[in-house]
């Protein structure tokens, strides 16, 4: 030490940067500890416990420790006077003692994220410099008030904590650009607002001081089971306060959506069709932190594994991957037609084998954090314990099944009296309540007024323009700025209540303020779909097509140029390649706009549809949601294009245009064309498989093709795989549902070596020919 510090002496210091990580350190290397000319260290993915000796690196200004194994905070960092950056994330950190932060008057940037810290010590407003501070994935209930002094601190990221309130005055800080508190569960602001950002949220508190709150306790509540179980006659039973039996002809297509009041709750009822053709769009509507009741019919229902797995496995599966952090209240109907003892041992059984699915996720999630954590090199996975670790946090609630008879009002009364106590228990639902200011209860009942008063048209579609208009004409309040309504607008799409998609460039100039009306729009391009061939053979595929079809009228047809031979032609390539042409989906969608007794639909149709040259809105929602990839010819090069470079991102722009033809990936019924392009799997194959925990979520590599495919131009696609061709480097993506379910990725040395740069040449010689002009 006494050489370093005189070379120090008799000469300038030359900084030195020091990169040691993932080399499995378990101690700091002395000769590290005795170079004083260390400005930057880097020791992430190693397997430090402590770092004793780095006291000495006086001239230390950047030291990253992330992805370690610290239990016990560094204390001798506090003698590192100089430090300007410091990472400490993703370690097992869970106290920081106090003297220490009133030391670094120099930090600039601190990391303490993927730790378990409930608490900050105070001494961290000492550090007047800061200007990035991350707390997300630990386990905070409040906002330390330290933060509040930290007046230079530009972002800020509280993620994945346990936070229910946010302090007003840490937004009075105009210095903060960026900030984050996603997944808190927070009532004031509520998430809603949040996700908003900074610009909404600093709205939201400058409305709360200039008017009186509201205090709103809503819960979404969505009717989720297989079909024909008696989601509609519970959910319209509810509504209406007596039973009502449900024809077969009556039951749900898509998605039912209304409003109930119990005391002081709102409920907002969403009823989910069960069939599968609609499965697809569950991702879209299917939100978080809800009241999810799992309808099952007893009558049918056999204690057998296959009966538990359609009827109630696989919703509670998709509910775990899509929204975690839910409720689900197990209801077994039809108990009529059951005798006492048979519905007592279903309820056990159905119990029984949700706690075993529920525990096996959890040693399953057990048994892959330890396999990782014994791998040879641990540092590698680093990131997938940290994700294995934050679904651990998330625990499923299933409350006890209620069996009911639907045709029993007193078990409908009592049902509701069942559904009212669950959600008052502030240990079901801890954060119901949210605070929100007045002007959004308002303008929420303004909508409302606006729509029974006939103001807005039956189909619920109309402009954030003329909204606004509506609103500042009928509501009873000062006039309303257009960007306040966007926030407003905002709050009630993420709710449930309207649908406004602001990130589609096509789309964000429209509401839909009934949301039901979009699922009859899907009507007329799903529900003659199949998404999963494996349950539906292609004959009954191909009949149903053809008899929507064949439903079409000769003014219909002859409206897009079509001719009666066409529908046939239409039929053949959708059973051969999986397309429709756009002639066929305008008018299918066409002719059902012309079945609906309401001349207001028919006048926006050419607005749903389009033109020949301008894409409808309807087609617009269809590619936001993935349920197809557009295709289109080959299009000669355009001169005015945005320059390519190598390592940016590239970005594609939306366009007006119609395409062409639509492939929906999973109608799909062979593999022939795939297996010609691709032949077999060879050894030097590059092979990624990317497990799934249970299963692949239903419609997810429906939608893994749709992405991948409109990156790719030349692209080959056959069922449940997909082949594509980037500067001659092949790639297959296979979706594997037996066993250990995973999406196998195949990559293939090109034949020649292309262009260095390595971006998607188009397809000169037209070889990757998807369907005929």
């Amino acid at each position: 030490m006494a050489v370093n510090k005189m070379a120090h002496r008799n000469g300038p210091l030359q900084e030195k940067t020091v990169n040691r990580s993932k080399e499995k350190l378990k101690v700091l290397p002395q000769e590290i500890l005795e170079d004083v000319t260390v400005v930057q260290l880097i020791l992430e993915r190693n397997r430090l416990k402590n770092i004793s000796g780095i006291k000495n690196l006086i001239n230390l200004k950047t030291l990253n420790l992330s992805r370690n194994d610290l239990v016990d905070f560094p204390v001798e960092i506090a003698q590192l006077v100089q430090l300007e950056t410091l990472y400490l994330n993703q370690n097992k950190i869970q106290t920081i003692p106090d003297g220490i932060f009133n030391q670094l008057q120099q930090l600039k940037f601190l990391k303490l994220s993927t730790n378990h810290l409930s608490k900050i010590p105070s001494d961290l407003g000492c550090c007047k410099s800061l200007q990035y501070l991350n707390l997300s994935h630990n386990s905070l209930k409040d906002l330390p008030e330290v933060v509040l002094e930290l007046q230079n601190l530009k972002e800020l990221f509280v993620e994945y904590n346990r936070l229910r309130e946010l302090p007003a005055k840490l937004f009075e800080n105009q210095n903060l650009e960026k900030f984050s508190a996603a997944s808190n569960r927070l009532r004031e602001p509520p998430d809603e607002v949040c996700a908003g950002g900074l610009k909404q949220i600093r709205s939201y508190f400058s409305q709360l001081r200039s008017s009186e709150a509201d205090y709103v306790k809503r819960v979404k509540t969505m009717f989720l089971g297989s079909s024909m179980a008696g989601k509609s006659t519970l959910c319209k039973s509810l509504k209406q306060k007596q039973t009502v039996a449900v024809d077969v002809k009556d039951r749900t297509v898509g998605i039912e959506i209304s409003e109930m009041k119990i005391e002081d709750f709102r409920f907002l009822f969403w009823d989910f069709a069960g069939q599968e053709e609609y499965y697809l769009t569950h991702h879209v509507f299917i939100t978080p932190q809800a009241l999810v009741i799992l309808v099952i019919d007893l009558a049918s229902y056999r204690t057998e594994d296959t009966q538990f797995n359609s009827k109630v496995g696989f919703w509670i599966n998709n509910i775990l991957m899509r929204v975690p952090d839910s409720v689900v209240l197990p209801v077994g109907t039809h108990v009529d037609q059951c005798g006492v003892e048979d519905v007592r041992d279903k309820k056990e059984d159905i119990q029984r084998r949700i706690q075993v699915m529920l525990d096996n996720r959890k040693k399953y999630l057990e048994r892959r954090m330890d396999n990782l954590k014994e791998n040879t090199e641990p540092a590698l996975f680093s990131d997938q314990s940290s994700k294995l670790d934050e679904l651990t946090n998330y625990n499923l609630q299933v409350l006890d099944l209620i069996p009911i008879d639907c045709t029993n009002y007193k078990d409908i009364d009592s049902f509701q009296h069942h559904i009212l106590t669950a959600v008052q228990d502030k240990n079901i639902f801890p954060n119901v309540e949210k605070k929100l200011p007045h002007i959004y209860q308002a303008v929420e009942s303004t909508i409302t007024n606006l729509i029974k008063d006939k103001e807005i048209p039956d189909h619920g579609i109309v402009s954030v323009n003329e909204m606004l208009s509506g609103i500042n004409h009928n509501g009873s309040f000062d006039r309303l700025a257009q960007d306040d309504l966007k926030d407003i607008l905002r709050y009630l799409h993420r709710i449930g209540l309207i649908m406004w998609y602001e990130e589609s460039t096509r789309l964000v100039g429209t509401v839909f303020v009934k949301p039901s009306f979009l699922i009859t729009l899907f009507k007329a391009s799903i529900i003659i779909h199949s998404w999963d061939c494996a349950k539906l053979c292609i004959t009954n595929m191909v009949r149903r097509i053809v008899e929507q079809l064949q439903s079409i009228p000769r003014t219909v047809l002859m409206g897009e140029h079509a001719f009666m031979k066409d529908k046939e032609r239409w039929a053949s390539h959708f059973q051969t390649k999986a397309i429709l042409y756009h002639k066929a989906m305008v008018a299918l969608t066409k002719n059902l706009l012309q079945q609906m007794d309401s001349p207001e639909v028919k006048d926006i149709a050419e607005e749903i549809i389009g033109g020949r040259n301008e894409k409808g809105k309807l087609f617009s929602l269809l590619e936001h949601f993935e349920i197809f990839l557009a295709l289109k010819p080959s299009n000669p090069l355009n001169p005015e294009a945005k320059e390519f470079k190598p390592g940016g991102k590239w970005e594609q722009k939306e366009t007006d245009v119609p395409s062409e033809a639509y492939l929906f990936p999973s109608s799909l019924n062979g593999i022939e064309e795939v297996s010609k392009w691709w032949g077999e799997d060879q050894k030097e194959d590059l092979c990624v498989r990317i497990y799934f925990l249970p299963e692949i979520p239903q419609g997810f590599f429906h939608r893994v093709i749709i992405k991948a495919c409109s990156f790719f131009t030349p692209h080959v696609v056959g069922s449940g795989r997909c082949h594509v061709v980037s500067n001659g480097k092949q790639l297959l993506i296979k979706e594997n549902k037996e066993d250990d379910q995973n999406i196998e990725i195949r990559c293939r040395r090109p034949g020649k070596d292309g262009c260095k740069d390595d971006f998607d040449w188009p397809d000169m010689e037209e070889t990757a020919e998807i369907y005929d002009m």
